[in-house]
């Protein structure tokens, strides 16, 4: 009887840890970092993403209805590091019409990679915070920020 009394009174604790434990999902995002020198000044940023199918990323300019959230890179200041242009992106683009978004919204899947092509004046590390956010066809994960270093040697 004590051994009933004592499972029924652990049964909703452990409920509630196997739900929310189902509903912990991996990062599907794997990412790299890499430099490529351009000239004896110029260098190339690259943020390499491999995503896990079936999720996808959003592009830069998503569109849609403005609830996308659009990967963003946040450089910290650095007195020797100048930006040349913005942040660009590559890889597996789609364009199209989703259920539930007014308008269209663009999308990447697969390997992509981002790069911002920077002016350097000596050697530095360049550090900063990227945030970006994974969606599949049925959800969103919540938006993310990892810290990056790019070494000039």
């Amino acid at each position: 009887m004590k051994f009933l009394k004592l499972c029924l009174l652990f049964l909703p604790l452990l409920l509630k840890f196997s739900s929310a434990s189902a509903q912990m999902i991996e990062d599907p995002t794997s990412w790299k970092y890499e430099v490529k020198k351009i000239s004896a000044t110029e260098y190339k940023l690259i943020f390499h993403l491999d995503l896990k199918s079936p999720w996808h990323i959003w592009s830069l300019k998503p569109g849609g209805d403005g609830y996308e959230i659009a990967p963003s890179f946040t450089f910290d200041a650095n007195k020797i590091v100048k930006m040349k242009g913005n942040t660009t992106e590559k890889g597996n683009k789609t364009t199209t019409k989703m259920d539930g978004i007014d308008g269209k919204v663009t999308y990447y899947t697969g390997k992509i990679d981002y790069e911002q092509d920077i002016i350097v004046t000596g050697k530095t590390k360049i550090t900063g915070k990227h945030e970006y956010q994974v969606c599949n066809d049925k959800m969103c994960l919540p938006p993310k920020d990892k810290d990056f270093v790019f070494e000039i040697k």
